[in-house]
C-alpha cells in the first residue's frame, strides 16, 4: 500500500462519510486488522464512536471482520473498495444507458446506503420517479421491480450474505460476531416480491395520495425473504465493455465485439484472460435488433477479426459454424501500452514517442541502434533516452561480456518494461486524482459564503413560487446576489466540473492499468 494510495482513501473517505469515519479507516489502512478496543486506544476515539464508524464502513462494503478461535473480532479495511468509490459515478452512467433512469436510480440509492432490502429499494425509487413525473401520472413499483430483476441478472448487483438459519430452538450462547454466508447460486437470484403500489409524492399535510389520513394507512407486512438485502456488484466486464470499444476500426466490427462482450458477462470471469467460446451461430441470434447484417457477413468480419495482427478476437474451433473468443488480455495489453505511448509524447515530445515506440517494438536497443533506427542526433537522442530513463519510463539492462563488469565490455539495451511502466503510471495517477480532489474541495471552501449565500436564495425563491409570488417579487430575492457575486459562482462552476470532469478521466487510465497489471500478475 503507497502512501498515495493512502490519500487518496484518506481523501474519499473524509468526502463521503466524515472526519471520524475517514479516521478509523484510514487507521486500518495503514496497520491491517485489530480489534475494537485496540483501535479505539490507537485513534483515541472513544468506543461509541468507534462502533459506529465502524458500522458505516461494513454497512458500505469496506470493512470486513473476522472472529478468531479466541473469541476476538478484529476488523480489517479494504483499501481497493475505497478505491472504488472514484468510480461511483461511472457505474451511474452506465447503469442509465442500459437501464433508463429506472436503473440509474436503482443503482444510485444501492450505492448511496452500502446495503438495502429489495423491497425498500423499489418503493424508495419509485416514490423519487414519481415526484419528477407530470401530475397525474405515477410510477408503478412493477416495473422498478423488473428493472432491478434485469440488474440482477446481469450482475450489476448481488444478494449479500446472511446469517444461517439455526434448526436447534436451543442455539447455545452466541458468537462474539455472526458468521455471513451465502450459497455461489443464489447470488444473483432474486426473491419474488409481492409488491402492489405505485409510486407517491411527498405532501406537505398529513394526508397521502389517497386521500386518506396517515393514521389510518394499512401497515406493510412483509416476509423475511422478500427483505434480503442487495448490494452494488462491481462485474468487471460489465465496466471493460465500454473500454475496448475505441479498438476496433470500423463501426460493423465494433459491433460484433461488443456483442460478443455483452454476451460474455455473465459466462466469464472477471480475472479470465479469455471469454468462453461462442458461436457464430450465437452471436447472429444476439446481435442488436435492426442491425441488418447477413450470417454471410457477419463470418467474413469474425474470420477478418481472428486474422488481424492485433489477436483480440481468436477462433478456437469450428462448430457452430466457428467457435470464437476475445483475447481479454492481449486487449488490455494493447490498450495500456497505448495509454504509455500517449503519456509519453504528451510529456516529452513526439521525438521521444518515437524513440519509445521504437524500443517497444524492437524489445532491445543499444543507443548507437536508437539513433539510427529513430534517424535523431546522437547528443537528442541521448538526452531523451536519459529523460525516459530517469522517468522509469524506459530501463536499462546490462549484459557483460566479462565477470568483472567492466564498462568497455558491457552491453547497454534500452528495454521497456511495460509491466513495470504501468506500475509507475497507476502511482501518478492516484496522485493526480488526490490532488484534483484537494484542488476542488479548496475551490469549494474558498467561495463557502457564496455558494451557502446562493442556496438560502434559491431556497426562497422556491418557497414563493410554491406559494404562488408575483414574477417582481422573485426578481427582487434574485438581485440578492449581485452580477459580480454571479459572475464568480459562474467561474467556479466551471472550475469545479472541469475537475470533476478530469477525475473521472484519471480514473479510466487507473481502471485500464489495474486490469492490465492483475491479468499480467495472474498470467505470471
Amino acid at each position: 500500500m503507497t502512501q498515495a494510495e493512502i490519500k487518496l482513501c484518506s481523501l474519499l473517505l473524509q468526502e463521503h462519510f466524515g472526519e471520524i469515519v475517514e479516521k478509523i479507516g484510514v487507521h486500518l489502512i495503514r496497520t491491517g486488522s485489530q480489534p475494537l478496543r485496540v483501535i479505539a486506544h490507537d485513534t483515541g476515539t472513544s468506543l461509541d464512536q468507534v462502533k459506529k464508524a465502524l458500522c458505516v464502513l461494513i454497512q458500505h462494503n469496506l470493512v470486513i471482520y473476522q472472529v478468531h478461535k479466541r473469541g476476538v473480532v478484529e476488523y480489517e479495511a479494504q483499501c481497493s473498495r475505497v478505491l472504488r468509490m472514484l468510480r461511483y459515478p461511472r457505474y451511474i452512467y452506465t447503469a442509465k444507458t442500459l437501464y433508463s433512469d429506472t436503473g440509474e436510480l436503482i443503482v444510485e440509492e444501492l450505492l448511496l446506503n452500502g446495503k438495502m432490502a429489495m423491497s425498500a429499494v423499489v418503493k424508495k425509487v419509485a416514490d423519487r420517479l414519481t415526484e419528477t413525473m407530470e401530475d397525474g401520472k405515477t410510477m408503478d413499483y412493477a416495473e422498478v421491480s423488473n428493472t432491478f430483476v434485469r440488474l440482477a441478472d446481469t450482475h450489476f448487483v448481488q444478494r449479500c450474505p446472511l446469517v444461517p438459519a439455526t434448526e436447534n430452538s436451543d442455539p447455545g450462547p452466541l458468537p462474539p460476531a455472526p458468521t455471513l454466508v451465502i450459497n455461489e447460486k443464489d447470488m444473483y437470484l432474486v426473491p419474488k416480491l409481492s409488491l402492489i403500489g405505485k409510486g407517491k409524492r411527498r405532501r406537505s399535510s398529513d394526508e397521502d395520495a389517497t386521500g386518506e389520513p396517515k393514521a389510518k394507512r394499512p401497515k406493510h407486512t412483509t416476509d423475511n425473504k422478500e427483505m434480503w438485502p442487495l448490494a452494488y456488484s462491481q462485474s468487471q466486464h460489465s465496466r471493460v465493455n465500454s473500454e475496448f470499444q475505441f479498438t476496433f476500426q470500423t463501426q460493423t466490427s465494433s459491433e460484433i465485439v461488443r456483442t460478443m462482450l455483452r454476451m460474455s458477462e455473465i459466462t466469464t470471469s472477471s480475472s479470465a484472460p479469455f471469454t468462453q467460446p461462442l458461436s457464430s451461430n450465437e452471436i447472429f441470434r444476439s446481435l442488436p435488433v435492426g442491425y441488418n447484417i447477413s450470417k454471410q457477413v457477419l463470418d467474413q468480419y469474425l474470420t477478418l477479426l481472428a486474422d488481424d495482427p492485433l489477436e483480440f478476437v481468436g477462433k478456437s474451433g469450428d462448430s457452430g459454424g466457428g467457435m470464437y473468443v476475445i483475447n481479454l488480455h492481449k486487449a488490455l495489453g494493447s490498450l495500456a501500452t497505448a495509454t504509455l505511448e500517449s503519456v509519453v509524447q504528451e510529456r516529452f515530445g513526439s521525438r521521444c514517442a518515437r524513440i519509445f515506440r521504437l524500443v517497444l517494438q524492437k524489445k532491445h536497443l543499444e543507443q548507437k541502434q536508437v539513433e539510427d533506427f529513430a534517424m535523431i542526433p546522437a547528443k537528442e537522442a541521448k538526452d531523451m533516452l536519459y529523460k525516459m530513463l530517469s522517468e522509469n519510463f524506459i530501463s536499462l539492462q546490462e549484459i557483460p561480456k566479462t565477470p568483472d563488469h567492466a564498462p568497455s565490455r558491457t552491453f547497454y539495451l534500452y528495454t521497456v518494461n511495460i509491466l513495470s511502466a504501468a506500475r509507475m503510471l497507476l502511482h501518478r495517477c492516484y496522485k493526480s486524482v488526490a490532488n484534483l480532489i484537494e484542488r476542488r474541495q479548496f475551490e469549494t471552501k474558498e467561495n463557502k459564503r457564496l455558494l451557502e449565500k446562493s442556496q438560502r436564495v434559491e431556497a426562497i425563491i422556491a418557497s414563493m413560487q410554491a406559494t404562488g409570488a408575483e414574477e417582481a417579487q422573485l426578481q427582487e430575492i434574485e438581485e440578492m446576489i449581485t452580477a459580480p457575486e454571479r459572475q464568480q459562482l459562474e467561474t467556479l462552476k466551471r472550475n469545479v466540473n472541469k475537475l470533476d470532469a478530469c477525475e473521472i478521466q484519471v480514473d479510466e487510465t487507473i481502471f485500464l492499468l489495474e486490469s492490465y497489471i492483475e491479468s499480467t500478475m495472474k498470467r505470471q
